[in-house]
This record gives structure tokens, C-alpha cells and sequence, in this order.
């Protein structure tokens, strides 16, 4: 995206390919003005006349980006100031709104639509056969090609989750030799999948099993589960800990289900682990993640290092509050 419009919605669910579309005018605004100032905010929370204030021009002369996650929560006074605002938008700021589409909400979506802002629809791949064009483009944003059997190898060894097809696209194209990836190869690095996954170290160290989540660290890692893959696994179980930590407490059932975009068994599930965790351990594991993210992705020598530090720090979070 080299020139963002001073207002775009991003529509749809799929929590990864969102994350990546708001990502895509983040970056294209910061390659333009790398002092740009970026405020992310989260829709439950943004108050009345706090729009106006980020929006308004620096005496600097700096440019600003703001971003708007689940738009869908937003107040109706709120919803209101930002469609008049897309009417007429800053020249040095641009806004991101994020909404998964719905019903919810549905007066902000109309709104900037009909205020012209510009609106980028990710699509949730629902069948094998969409995710399989998922992992095929994948690799190609890596200049790289993948056979078909590689392709259906990986999915399988895989699942469905996209941030995991993705940073397994990533860590292949990384790591292998020659312009096409084929089937050898996922099997080279993903052997050990179905033993141990990046979910069950995930869990592991979220509930405070230091001992076993090391453990399954080092089989998972000795038996060629890729570093991303467990990292992804940390940063998605930590996200879900937030989702459903500030959910509202009046939402139940599928309106719960529908606001964390998680199926009810695995809120029941998180909502087990949420004994001990509050919001400074959360943070502080997530800061650790991402230094550990950074670190498997060639900013450090030792990526077995940089995740056994991880899940150490994890644990220990799980008291903070």
C-alpha cells in the first residue's frame, strides 16, 4: 500500500489476516514519515472527543496514525464523531478502523463507507482447497514456489490456523535451498508435529507447568518442530488470555464466543488458565514473546535459548497482576 487513504475500514474475522491489513498501512504511513506517530486503541475503550484530540495537527508537523481494533465496540457518540470525521478527514492523519463484520456495529461500517473511506474485506478460508491458495501465496510473498504435495503436507502437518500456515510459509522459504519447496522438505522440519505442538508448550506454560513445558520445548524442538511455530503458538495462547480476561461480563454463550471470535470449548478452557493472570503478567509475557519472536527470526544466535527464556518468563508472569 504505497499511498494510504486517510481513512480505512478493515471487514472481516479472521483475526490474522486483519492484524495484517492494518499492519500493511502502519507500515506504508511509517515508510513515508518513519516519525509518524502510531496510537493503537481498542474500540470498548475509546471515549468521546478522544478522536478529535489524536486527530488533531501537530505543531510539528508530524504525521499520526490511529488505529481502532474491535470498531465493533465502539459507543454510538463515538461511532458518530468518527463518520463525521471521514467526511473530512485530517491531511496529516489517517485512520484505521478494524471490524469483523456483523451486525454489531453495523452504523460505523455504512457510515465511513458512505464517507469514502477505503474499505479492505479479508475473507476467513473455510475450505481446504482456499487454505491450500492460502499456503500457495504465502510463499510466493516470499518469492518462492511450493509443489502440491509440499503444499497438502504442510497443511496437514499444520492445521488450519493462518498465523501458524504463515510463519511455517516463513520458516520454510527462510530456511530451504533452490526457488521451489517440495514435499521433503515440510517433511524435514515438520516430522515431530504431531508429537509435541507449539499449542501444548503453549499451554503448558500459561497454567504454570515450568517443568513440563520445558520439557515438551526441547522434544518438540530435538524432533523438528520449527522455533516460529512455538513462538506463534505462545503469542496465540497469550491473546487469548487477554480476549477473554477483558471481555465484558455481562456476555455469555455465543455472544461471548462471537465477541473473542473463539469456539465456547476452548473459552472454557482459557478461562481455566486465567487463575493468576492479570494484566501486568499478560503484558510482561507478551513483551517477552515478542523479544523471543525477534530472536528465532535471526535477531539472536540461539533460538532454543531465546524460548526456553520465554517460557520461563511466561510462568512467571502468571502471578503478576
Amino acid at each position: 500500500m504505497a499511498n494510504p487513504a486517510p481513512v480505512t475500514l478493515v471487514v472481516g474475522d479472521e483475526e490474522f489476516l486483519s492484524d495484517r491489513a492494518v499492519a500493511s498501512v502502519v507500515t506504508a504511513v511509517r515508510a513515508a514519515d518513519p516519525e509518524a506517530e502510531v496510537h493503537d486503541l481498542v474500540g470498548g475503550k475509546v471515549e468521546q472527543g478522544e478522536l478529535t484530540t489524536l486527530m488533531s495537527p501537530s505543531l510539528f508537523g508530524d504525521r499520526s496514525v490511529v488505529v481502532i481494533r474491535a470498531a465493533q465496540d465502539l459507543q454510538k457518540d463515538v461511532i458518530a464523531e468518527i463518520v463525521k470525521y471521514a467526511a473530512h478527514p485530517a491531511d496529516d492523519a489517517v485512520l484505521v478502523l478494524a471490524h469483523p463484520g456483523g451486525v454489531k456495529g453495523k452504523a460505523l461500517v455504512e457510515g465511513v463507507k458512505k464517507a469514502g473511506a477505503e474499505v479492505i474485506t479479508v475473507a476467513k478460508p473455510t475450505k481446504a482447497g482456499e487454505r491450500l491458495d492460502f499456503i500457495r501465496a504465502e510463499v510466493r510473498r516470499a518469492g518462492r514456489t511450493i509443489s502440491p504435495p509440499a503444499a497438502q503436507a504442510l497443511l496437514d502437518a499444520v492445521g488450519s490456523d493462518l498465523r501458524e500456515l504463515a510463519a511455517a510459509c516463513d520458516q520454510l522459504a527462510f530456511d530451504t535451498p533452490g526457488k521451489s519447496i517440495d514435499e521433503a522438505a515440510v517433511a524435514r522440519y515438520y516430522r515431530g508435529r504431531a508429537e509435541v505442538s507449539g499449542f501444548t508448550i503453549a499451554d503448558l506454560a500459561i497454567e504454570g507447568r515450568l517443568g513440563e513445558a520445558l520439557e515438551q520445548l526441547r522434544w518438540a524442538l530435538a524432533t523438528g518442530v520449527a522455533p516460529v511455530l512455538i513462538v506463534s503458538a505462545l503469542a496465540g495462547g497469550l491473546r487469548s488470555l487477554a480476549k477473554v480476561r477483558d471481555a465484558p461480563r455481562n456476555l455469555r454463550g455465543g455472544q461471548l464466543a462471537s465477541h473473542v471470535g473463539m469456539p465456547p470449548w476452548k473459552i472454557d478452557r482459557v478461562r481455566r488458565q486465567l487463575g493468576g493472570w492479570g494484566p501486568e503478567g499478560i503484558s510482561s509475557a507478551m513483551q517477552a514473546v515478542a523479544s523471543a519472536d525477534e530472536q528465532v527470526k535471526g535477531g539472536g544466535a540461539d533460538p532454543a535459548y531465546a524460548l526456553e527464556r520465554a517460557v520461563h518468563l511466561i510462568v512467571a508472569g502468571r502471578t503478576g497482576r
